[in-house]
C-alpha cells in the first residue's frame, strides 16, 4: 500500500513538473517574442514623440549610408545581447513607460535632452564597439586615425557620442572640422567708430571699439571694504569658501555685461592674420600682420546653435579671453584684463554680506530640500536675477532677461561662469590676511578660477562666495587636434568672461 502511495505521488510530481517545464517553455517562448516585438523601430517610435526623433534618424549615417545598413533605435540605446541586455531593456521600458503615462511630452525641453551630456545616460559604448570593432579602417584619414589612438588611450575617461554624437541623429548643424566659415556676417562691416572713448571723470562710460560699429557699457564700481567668503555657519558653505577675510578693493571699471559675441567676433575678425581659412591651430602660415593674433577656427559651432548677437560669447579658453584683454587694451589704449577673484566678489556682492545680492535663502530655492520635492518652490525672485537650471532653458540667454544688482551690473550670477585672473587653490583664503588690499591668488596653479555659476547651475551654486575653478583635461577630452587648441573648449559650454579696466589715479571723481 506504501509503494502504491509513493508511485502515485512521484506520478503526480512528474506530471506537475511536465506541466511547469512546458509552462515555462511558452513562457520563454512569449517572452522572447514580446522582446523582440518591443524592439522594433515601429514600436519605438510609438513612444518617442520628440519631434526629430524619426526624422533626424533617418537623415543620419546610422541610417543612410554607403553599405546600406539600418542602424536600429535598440542597436545604440541598449546594450548588445549578452551584456546586460534583458535588465537594461526592463529600465528602459519602466522608465519610458512612466514618461508616457505621466508626464507631457510637450514639456520638454528636448533640445537640452539632445547634448552629450543626456545621450551618454542613453546610448551604450558596448553597443558602439559591438558595430565597430575595428577602430582603424584602412579608409579612416589622418585625422581620424589620430582621434581613434586618443581614444583608445583614455577609453576609461571617453564615450564614443563625445565625438560621434550626431551620426545617429543628424544634426545639419553639427560639424566635426575646422570651421573656417564661423563669423561670416556677424562682421561689422559699417564702421561707425573711428576710435576709443577717452575718460576723464570716474563715471559710468560706453567703450567704443575702433573700426568697428560695437560698443558696451563699463560701469565704475568705487573701491572700499567687504567681507571675502563665507560664513562658517552658511550650511553651503564649502572648505575652499573659508576662512572668510576682510579685504580692501581699490576702484576700477567692470563691464556691465559678460562680454557678447558681437564684441568677440569684432576681436575675431580684426586679428584674423593671413592663413586663418587653412591653419587650425599652431602658427600661422605667413607673418603675422596684426599686433595680436586671435583665434584660430573653431572646431563646431561654438555657439551651440543657440545664438550669436547679444548672448554671451562661450566655449574660449582663458588664453582665448586674456588674448581678447590684450587686444581690446591696445585698440582703446586703456588697460582691459580679467578681474582678479576679489574684485569679482566685491562687485557680485554690491554692498551686501547675504548667499546672494538680492533677497533669498539657497535653502528655499534648492531642490536638494526635501519639502521643496514635495510643494516646490517659490523662485520668483531669484528668477528674477540669475538665469541658472531651473529657468535657463538648458542654455545661456541674453542679459535683458535679468535684472542688474546694485551696482549695476547683469549676471554676475548665473549665465555663464566667468573667469578670473587667479590661479585656483584650495586654500587660497586661509593665505589672504585680514586688512589685504587687492589681495591675489596664487603665483602659480594648474588651473583658473571661475565664479558666478551658469545656466546649469543649482541655487546653491549660485551664491555669490561660490567658488570652482576650470577643468583643462576634462574640458578638451573630444578636441579633434594633436595638439589641443588653445583657444577652443570642445567640452565646455558654460563658462564665458567680463572685463574690467583699471582706473587711473589721475581721473576725477
Amino acid at each position: 500500500m506504501l509503494k502504491k502511495l509513493v508511485n502515485f505521488f512521484k506520478t503526480r510530481i512528474l506530471l506537475i513538473l511536465l506541466i511547469g517545464f512546458v509552462i515555462g517553455i511558452a513562457v520563454m517562448i512569449s517572452a522572447n517574442k514580446a522582446m523582440e516585438e518591443t524592439s522594433t523601430n515601429e514600436f519605438c517610435e510609438k513612444c518617442h514623440v520628440h519631434p526629430h526623433s524619426t526624422e533626424s534618424w533617418k537623415l543620419s549615417t546610422h541610417y543612410d549610408n554607403p553599405s546600406g545598413v539600418h542602424v536600429n533605435c535598440v542597436d545604440c540605446h541598449l546594450p548588445p545581447k549578452g551584456h546586460g541586455y534583458t535588465i537594461e531593456k526592463a529600465k528602459l521600458g519602466i522608465h519610458d513607460l512612466y514618461g508616457y503615462l505621466f508626464k507631457d511630452t510637450a514639456d520638454f525641453n528636448w533640445d537640452a535632452k539632445s547634448t552629450v551630456e543626456q545621450a551618454q545616460h542613453f546610448v551604450f559604448k558596448s553597443s558602439c564597439v559591438n558595430c565597430h570593432a575595428n577602430l582603424f579602417p584602412l579608409t579612416l584619414t589622418k585625422e581620424g586615425q589620430d582621434a581613434h589612438l586618443y581614444y583608445s588611450q583614455n577609453e576609461n575617461d571617453l564615450h564614443c557620442i563625445n565625438c560621434h554624437l550626431h551620426v545617429g541623429h543628424y544634426d545639419p548643424n553639427a560639424k566635426h572640422e575646422s570651421n573656417v566659415g564661423f563669423g561670416a556676417g556677424n562682421d561689422q562691416n559699417t564702421i561707425v567708430y573711428t576710435e576709443a572713448v577717452k575718460i576723464e571723470k570716474f563715471e559710468d562710460f560706453t567703450e567704443t571699439i575702433p573700426n568697428s560699429a560695437v560698443s558696451f557699457k563699463m560701469v565704475a564700481i568705487s573701491g572700499g571694504e567687504f567681507t571675502m567668503g563665507s560664513s562658517s555657519d552658511d550650511k553651503y558653505a564649502k572648505p575652499d569658501e573659508l576662512p572668510a577675510k576682510k579685504v580692501k578693493i581699490s576702484r576700477f571699471f567692470m563691464a556691465e555685461t559678460e562680454v557678447s559675441w558681437i564684441e568677440y567676433l569684432t576681436f575675431y575678425s580684426q586679428t584674423g592674420a593671413e592663413g586663418r581659412s587653412t591653419d587650425t591651430e599652431g602658427s600661422r602660415t605667413s607673418e603675422v600682420v596684426d599686433a595680436v593674433t586671435g583665434p584660430t577656427p573653431p572646431y563646431g559651432q561654438p555657439d551651440q546653435n543657440w545664438g550669436l548677437g547679444s548672448r554671451p560669447a562661450i566655449t574660449m579658453r582663458y588664453h582665448a579671453a586674456e588674448t581678447y584683454c590684450k587686444w581690446l587694451s591696445k585698440v582703446t589704449g586703456k588697460k582691459y584684463r580679467l578681474p582678479t577673484e576679489a574684485e569679482w566678489e566685491y562687485a557680485c556682492r554690491a554692498e551686501t554680506s547675504t548667499p546672494y545680492f538680492f533677497d533669498g535663502d539657497p535653502k528655499k530655492y534648492s531642490k536638494n530640500n526635501f519639502w521643496n520635492k514635495i510643494t516646490g518652490a517659490d523662485t520668483t525672485n531669484i528668477n528674477t536675477y540669475v538665469i541658472y537650471a531651473e529657468n535657463s532653458e538648458g542654455k545661456t540667454q541674453k542679459p535683458d532677461r535679468v535684472k542688474a544688482n546694485q551696482f549695476g551690473l547683469k549676471n554676475m550670477l548665473g549665465n555663464v561662469a566667468e573667469f578670473c585672473s587667479d590661479w585656483y587653490a584650495p586654500d587660497t583664503y586661509k593665505n589672504i590676511q585680514d586688512g589685504s588690499v587687492d589681495p591675489k591668488g596664487p603665483a602659480m596653479g594648474e588651473e583658473r578660477v571661475i565664479r558666478g555659476g551658469s545656466f546649469k547651475s543649482e541655487p546653491e551654486d549660485v551664491r555669490s562666495a561660490s567658488r570652482d575653478f576650470t577643468q583643462s583635461t576634462a574640458w578638451m577630452k573630444t578636441d579633434p587636434q594633436m595638439p589641443k587648441s588653445i583657444w577652443w573648449y570642445s567640452d565646455c559650454t558654460n563658462v564665458g568672461f567680463r572685463v574690467v579696466c583699471e582706473a587711473d589715479e589721475t581721473l576725477d571723481k
